[in-house]
């Protein structure tokens, strides 16, 4: 990363994420307790982060499928950044970014092509 780079916890998530869940809303249509989401977040199946401040950390919108899941792959993409140093924030940041890929890799995942999301999550690593 060059150094006129801005650092990924540095991104504004309010304009790179274009809807927000509370972790009561995620929970609806994850069907399962806001407990529950707090419990996926902590281990990765989710991520969750303060979008502005004064508000309480919330779910991008987009990491929840139209069956009531975590978008395939993103589980194992949280755990490979994670596993690599990044935390939420700095994850959010750089899945809704448009850098390398074409588009930003939450597109990607949603479109089940997150093989190549992981691959270049793990080259941030090197």
């Amino acid at each position: 990363m060059s150094e006129s780079a801005p650092r990924l916890a540095d991104h504004d998530l309010a304009a790179l994420v274009d809807e927000w869940l509370t972790w009561d809303a995620a929970a609806v249509l994850l069907h399962v307790t806001p407990a529950k989401v707090r419990t996926m977040v902590r281990d990765h199946q989710l991520a969750a982060a303060v979008p502005t401040p004064g508000r309480p950390p919330m779910v991008p919108a987009l990491f929840i499928d139209d069956e009531g899941l975590p978008v395939k792959g993103l589980p194992g993409l949280l755990t490979v950044m994670h596993d690599n140093g990044f935390d939420d924030r700095e994850c959010i940041a750089w899945i809704f970014l448009d850098a390398d890929l074409p588009g930003r890799p939450i597109d990607a995942l949603r479109e089940n092509r997150g093989s190549e999301v992981k691959r270049r999550a793990q080259a941030l690593a090197i």
